[in-house]
């Protein structure tokens, strides 16, 4: 706006609605056609936090269940072995306070609510997930948080690492103030 030229920009890792966290924004078409390549490409790992009730078992792994819309609705997803896209999350517990286990994951493929599915279909579901888990207890959103991302930039090719701490809503599920 300060040099008069008109500007845009576009998301290249959509979030679900209500995850907080990191998301990538191209300044111009270039960058972002190359960010979009890069994505598709699956050359930007991300990683999450996520919050689940009791102990996740066993504490890491992964989990590989193809995903597909659910019958029906326009806008939930499930496991599909017949005709769903294939989706991978792997995961590492990080702690357990108060009852919930905060969760490490990330993606090898990047389908729509795939965490918040994959946790639910392992048993061990999000908490504050009014789609998946309606358990709002503790907190009034998926407890779902973008926390870190890696790429190079697609014009100097510098490593670009961004990290982000848990937010405060997430941090009160796991320490609640007395």
């Amino acid at each position: 706006q300060q040099q008069d030229c008109p500007f845009g920009f576009r998301c290249h890792n959509r979030l679900d609605h209500n995850t907080s966290g990191l998301t990538i924004l191209a300044k111009h078409m270039v960058s972002g056609c190359m960010l979009s390549a890069m994505v598709k490409r699956r050359e930007i790992p991300r990683e999450y936090l996520a919050i689940a009730r009791s102990p996740i078992l066993p504490p890491s792994g992964t989990i590989a269940a193809p995903l597909g819309s659910k019958p029906g609705s326009i806008i939930e997803r499930t496991i599909d072995w017949e005709n769903g896209e294939r989706a991978v999350t792997h995961y590492e517990t990080v702690t357990q306070k108060n009852g919930h286990s905060l969760v490490r994951l990330w993606l090898e493929t990047g389908r729509t609510h795939q965490i918040r599915i994959h946790m639910k279909y392992a048993g061990f579901p999000l908490v504050g997930d009014s789609l998946y888990n309606p358990d709002m207890e503790y907190i009034s959103r998926q407890a779902l948080h973008s926390a870190r991302l890696v790429f190079n930039h697609p014009i100097t090719q510098e490593r670009m690492e961004f990290t982000l701490p848990l937010p405060e809503d997430m941090r009160q599920v796991l320490d609640p103030v007395t």
